[in-house]
């Protein structure tokens, strides 16, 4: 796509929609609290989420493990980009302790990339399943990992931990990989989402992408299509915004009847849900999704008994 400055001009006008609602609620204070008193990172905080004060009001919180420094430097990301510290080895226990203390039904862990490590961290994500696990027991645990890229053998080791939800994100369309995600390679993202179901077909899978970065309309449908052949449940479509003027510029803001055209598009295509708006992001409701992923499982099950019957 030629970006005119017609074009860029219109990018520089931002919708109403993007105006969010500063974090100033009781309950966002005691989760800010708590995540500072265990020394916890968050990637609503380390992303620039813009949903940070809905979600920390209602005491939801993405932890981030495995540091705040990522080995990869993606256009999009306002995570810090450099060479990590050592991994803190009471880092699982310490998410485990700030899940029980928020009380959580659903929790979703992401980290940095981790290139520098052999295994990626699969071994540390493993852990801090196991520990959530032994002091919450009822929490369900979503985790949005790397890609893993040559860490043989990294995604074997954080499947058989079991995770309920399984997220990599695309992050966008291929043609732009090399300008927005460089680092990293959509085929093998791909694989990796399609190796998770042939390890274990009972884990929902997940994936995103943002809009907003020069894609055209058909190659995101496209993107639905190469996630379903990878047999992803759940897609998540969100607009980009950029944090800072040294990374990628925002190319469009799609209306909200352009996102509405996704969703439906999406679950015409098959997945299972799909949630698609400006303000979608990888984690933002992920416990009410997961009750929606559950009940549309069923759903499925029994429309195919009915039709086998």
């Amino acid at each position: 796509m030629v970006h005119t400055p017609d074009m860029k001009a219109r990018v520089l006008t931002k919708p109403d929609w993007i105006r969010v609602k500063a974090p100033v609620s009781k309950e966002y204070h005691e989760t800010a609290t708590l995540m500072r008193s265990l020394k916890l990172k968050t990637v609503c905080e380390e992303a620039a989420c813009p949903n940070v004060g809905e979600c920390w009001s209602k005491k939801h919180a993405t932890m981030m493990i495995l540091g705040d420094v990522c080995t990869r430097a993606c256009a999009f990301c306002n995570v810090k980009t450099g060479r990590p510290d050592l991994l803190d080895p009471h880092e699982p226990e310490r998410v485990a302790q700030g899940v029980a203390g928020l009380d959580l039904s659903h929790v979703v862990i992401t980290s940095v990339d981790r290139d520098d490590l052999d295994d990626g961290g699969a071994n540390h994500f493993a852990e801090v399943i196991r520990e959530i696990r032994k002091k919450s027991p009822g929490t369900t645990i979503e985790i949005l990992t790397p890609d893993f890229l040559r860490k043989e053998g990294a995604l074997e080791i954080v499947v058989a931990a079991r995770p309920d939800v399984y997220n990599h994100n695309l992050e966008t369309v291929p043609r732009l990989y090399p300008s927005v995600r460089p680092g990293a390679r959509y085929f093998h993202s791909l694989r990796l989402l399609s190796r998770v179901k042939e390890l274990d077909p009972t884990i929902f899978t997940k994936s995103g992408i943002m809009v907003g970065l020069g894609e055209e309309r058909t190659e995101v449908l496209q993107v639905m299509d190469d996630l379903r052949a990878a047999d992803v449940d759940f897609m998540t479509i969100g607009q980009y915004l950029q944090p800072t003027p040294k990374h990628h510029d925002v190319i469009s803001y799609p209306t909200l009847e352009q996102f509405d055209d996704y969703a439906k598009m999406g679950r015409g295509k098959g997945f299972l849900l799909v949630a698609a708006s400006p303000l979608t992001r990888s984690s933002y409701h992920a416990g009410d999704d997961f009750a929606l992923l559950k009940t549309a499982r069923l759903e499925k099950i029994n429309q195919k008994n009915v039709i086998q019957g």
